[in-house]
C-alpha cells in the first residue's frame, strides 16, 4: 500500500506495516533515532499500523511531540523505580512538561535529596533492562476494579471521570502499568541519560483543599551530552535568576503583606519607567493615543463585555453601594468605552488607543514566582479601531513594531496563530475570517507561524510571539487578537462614507505584555547587565580620598546628570577595593576611580561592569560616549510608517 511522508512524498510499504517499519524503510539512522510517528497529524507510538493513503512523519527529540513521547516515556520509568523501593507510595498523574517531565506522587513520608539519588540508581537499572513498553485497553470497570486492587486511589478518581462506555489505555514495562493515552517510545533502553532536579509540593488537581502530593521534577535526554549541556544551563540560569539579581541590585521586593504583589524598589523604578518611556516614544511615533481606564468597574459592564459569564474564576470581585463590582483583569471593556464617549466617523479611523493599564488576576499561591507570575501587574496594551479595508495593515504595522522591540532587546521569537477555543462568543463565519485575515498578515510578513488549535482567546484568534532569551528559553509576551465581537456586544459604532451607521473591527494587542514579568526576563537575559540606557546605575564615580577627590567627583557627578547620565559617587568610609567590589555586585554599568592623575589631566579610567578591560578616556570624550549609549534608546524613525 501507499503512504505520503511528511515532505509530500509516497513511499510503498506492507500492508501491515506499523509507524516503525516505515521509519527503517526511510533509513537505519532515522529508526534508531524515532520516538514517536505522526499519522493523519496526530501522534501516535512507533508500534501504530499504518492505514494506506495516510499521511505519516517519524518524530524524533527535535520534534516537539518526540520530545512529549520520550519525557512521558520518563515519566514511567521515574514511578516505576518509586514502587520498586517504596511500594506504598500512591502515583497520581506525571506528564511531560517543557525541558522535562514530573510525578505527583503520595508518600508515607517527605522525601530528601538523598531519595532522589537511590531512584535515580533504580531508573538506571530499568533502562538497563530495555523493558519493551506495550500498550493494552481495558473496559471503564475492569480498569477501576484493577486499580482498587492495588489501592491506587487517584488513577481510580482519574477512571471514574471518565465516560462510563470509554475503553481505558495503559502501557505497561516489566511488572509497572500506568493509566496513559500515549504515546511511549519503544522501550527503556532508550532513555540514556536522565536527572531527577527538585522537589516541590502540589496539591492534587491544584485544589488547595486536596492533599499535598510531593512533585518530583526530572530531565531526560536521548544522548549524555545532551543532558549534560541542559544541566550546565539550569546551573546558569540559577545564577541569573531574577528574584536574587533584584535583591542585588536592589529592583524589586516580596512581602506577605501582599503575596503576589511585588514592590519596586528606587532601582526598579528607574528601571521600569526607562521602559515606559521608551514605549512611549515608539507609541508617540507610531500615533498611538494614550488613556486611562478605571481599575475597578462594574458588574454590569462585565457581563456586557462577556467576561463575567467567561473570565470570572480570574477576576477580583467587590462591592460598592450595594452592587458588585470586578477589579479589572483586563483593560478592553474601558477601551470599547472610551471610543463611545463621542460620535466616531470612519475619517477617525484607524484609532490607535494605547494604555498602561493596570490588572488584578488571581493566581494560586504555589504559583507564585518573583516578577514572571504576580497577582497585580500592568498591560502594555493597545486597542486598534478600524476599517475592514485597514485591516491588514494595522496588523503588520503591530508585527512590525513588537519585531522593533524584540530586536532591540536581542530577542529571537517565534510565532504561533491561536485559533477558536470550544468556549466562544459570536458566529463560526466571524471567526473563519478572522483566522483568515491573521493568516495574510503573517503571510504579508513573510513570518514562519504554527497552529495552536483551540487555544484564541473567547472574542477572537490571535498571533502570540514567543521571545527566546540568551538561555534560549522561551516566554510568551506580545499578542495580536483580531476581534469582531467586541463591538458587537457594546454596540460600538462609527459613521461611514455612505452616511450609515457601521461596526468597526478591533485589534488588541500588548508588546511587553506584562511589564513585571518583561522585567523579569530581561534581568534574567542580561543576568542584570542591561544595555547602559536601560541600566538603574550607569556610572558611579569612587574618589580614591574622600577629602581630596571627593569635591571634585560631586562636580562630575553634576556634569553628567547635566546630559541625562544616573551618576552616583560613592565615598563612604570604606577601602577602594570593597568600593569597587560593591560596584560589580549592584553591576554599575561604568565605575569610575578619580584620583590626582584623572583630575590633573581632566581623564577617566572606564571599569565596564562584566569587562576585564579597563579603557581610558578623557572627560569630554567620556561625556560625548555616554550620552550617545543613552540616546540610542530609540532607533531614528525604524520601522515609521
Amino acid at each position: 500500500m501507499k503512504v505520503v511522508l511528511k515532505d509530500g512524498s509516497p513511499l510503498e510499504v506492507g500492508d501491515d506495516a506499523s509507524v516503525y517499519d516505515v521509519a527503517e524503510q526511510i533509513g537505519a539512522g532515522l529508526a534508531r533515532a524515532a520516538l514517536a510517528g505522526e499519522v493523519n497529524g496526530q501522534a501516535v507510538d512507533l508500534r501504530t499500523k499504518v492505514p494506506a493513503d495516510s499521511e505519516i512523519a517519524i518524530l524524533t527529540f527535535d520534534d516537539e511531540y518526540g520530545q512529549d513521547a520520550f519525557h512521558h516515556s520518563s515519566s514511567h520509568l521515574l514511578a516505576q523505580a518509586v514502587k520498586r523501593l517504596y511500594p506504598d507510595a500512591k502515583l497520581a498523574i506525571g506528564p511531560a512538561i517543557d525541558q522535562g517531565f514530573y510525578y505527583d506522587i503520595e508518600f508515607a513520608r517527605p522525601l530528601s535529596d538523598s531519595d532522589l539519588e537511590k531512584i535515580e540508581a533504580e531508573m538506571q537499572k530499568i533502562v538497563k533492562a530495555d523493558l519493551p513498553i506495550e500498550k493494552f485497553t481495558l473496559p471503564r470497570a475492569e480498569a477501576i476494579d484493577f486499580y482498587k486492587k492495588q489501592g491506587e486511589i487517584y488513577k481510580v478518581e482519574l477512571i471514574e471521570d471518565l465516560p462510563a462506555d470509554a475503553e481505558i489505555s495503559f502501557y505497561k514495562q516489566g511488572e509497572f502499568t500506568d493509566l496513559c493515552a500515549g504515546p511511549h517510545i519503544k522501550s527503556t533502553g532508550q532513555i540514556k541519560a536522565f536527572k531527577l532536579t527538585s522537589l516541590a509540593g502540589a496539591y492534587w488537581r491544584g485544589d488547595e483543599h486536596n492533599t499535598m502530593l510531593t512533585r518530583i521534577y526530572g530531565t531526560s535526554f536521548p544522548k549524555k551530552k545532551q543532558l549534560e549541556e541542559h544541566l550546565a544551563r539550569l546551573e546558569e540560569a540559577k545564577k541569573r535568576d531574577h528574584r536574587k539579581i533584584g535583591r542585588e541590585m536592589g529592583l524589586f521586593m516580596t512581602h506577605d503583606a501582599g503575596p503576589g504583589f511585588p514592590f519596586f524598589l528606587p532601582n526598579g523604578m528607574v528601571l521600569k519607567n526607562s521602559l515606559i518611556e521608551y514605549w512611549r516614544e515608539l507609541h508617540d511615533r507610531e500615533g498611538y493615543k494614550e488613556i486611562e481606564s478605571p481599575i475597578i468597574l462594574s458588574r454590569k459592564l462585565w457581563e456586557e463585555s462577556g467576561h463575567w459569564d467567561h473570565y470570572k474564576d480570574n477576576m477580583y470581585t467587590t462591592v460598592i453601594d450595594e452592587e458588585d463590582y470586578a477589579i479589572k483583569p483586563m483593560n478592553c471593556p474601558g477601551a470599547m468605552l472610551v471610543f463611545s464617549n463621542r460620535l466616531r466617523s470612519y475619517r477617525d479611523l484607524p484609532l490607535r488607543l494605547a494604555e498602561l493599564g493596570r490588572v488584578h488576576r488571581p493566581e494560586l499561591s504555589g504559583a507564585l514566582h518573583g516578577l514572571m507570575r504576580v497577582r497585580a501587574f500592568t498591560q502594555d496594551d493597545a486597542h486598534i479601531f478600524m476599517l475592514p479595508e485597514q485591516m491588514i495593515d494595522e496588523i503588520t504595522g503591530v508585527i512590525r513594531l513588537i519585531d522593533e522591540v524584540y530586536t532591540k532587546f536581542g530577542f529571537k521569537y517565534q510565532v504561533e496563530l491561536s485559533t477558536r477555543p470550544q468556549e466562544f462568543l459570536g458566529e463560526i463565519a466571524d471567526w473563519d475570517r478572522a483566522e483568515e485575515n491573521l493568516k495574510e498578515a503573517l503571510a504579508a510578513m513573510d513570518l514562519d507561524y504554527k497552529i495552536n488549535a483551540g487555544d484564541g482567546a473567547f472574542y477572537g484568534p490571535k498571533i502570540d510571539f514567543q521571545v527566546e532569551d540568551s538561555l534560549g528559553r522561551t516566554w510568551q509576551c506580545g499578542t495580536i487578537q483580531l476581534d469582531f465581537q467586541m463591538p458587537i456586544r457594546f454596540d460600538t459604532e462609527y459613521t461611514g462614507r455612505d452616511g450609515e451607521k457601521h461596526r468597526p473591527i478591533v485589534i488588541h494587542r500588548v508588546v511587553y505584555g506584562s511589564i513585571e514579568r518583561f522585567i523579569g526576563i530581561l534581568i534574567e537575559h542580561y543576568a542584570g547587565n542591561f544595555p547602559l540606557w536601560l541600566a538603574p546605575q550607569q556610572v558611579v564615580l569612587i574618589p580614591v580620598n574622600k577629602e581630596a577627590h571627593g569635591p571634585a567627583c560631586y562636580q562630575m557627578q553634576a556634569e553628567l546628570d547635566s546630559i541625562g547620565a544616573r551618576a552616583s559617587v560613592d565615598d563612604r568610609d570604606e577601602s577602594l577595593g570593597k568600593k569597587i567590589r560593591d560596584a560589580q555586585m549592584q553591576k554599575i554599568s561604568c565605575q569610575l576611580v578619580i584620583g590626582d592623575r584623572e583630575l590633573e589631566g581632566r581623564t577617566v579610567t572606564v571599569r565596564r561592569y562584566g569587562e576585564k578591560e579597563k579603557i581610558p578616556y578623557g572627560w569630554d570624550e567620556f561625556k560625548a560616549w555616554l550620552q550617545e549609549q543613552i540616546s540610542q534608546r530609540l532607533d531614528d524613525q525604524a520601522g515609521k510608517r
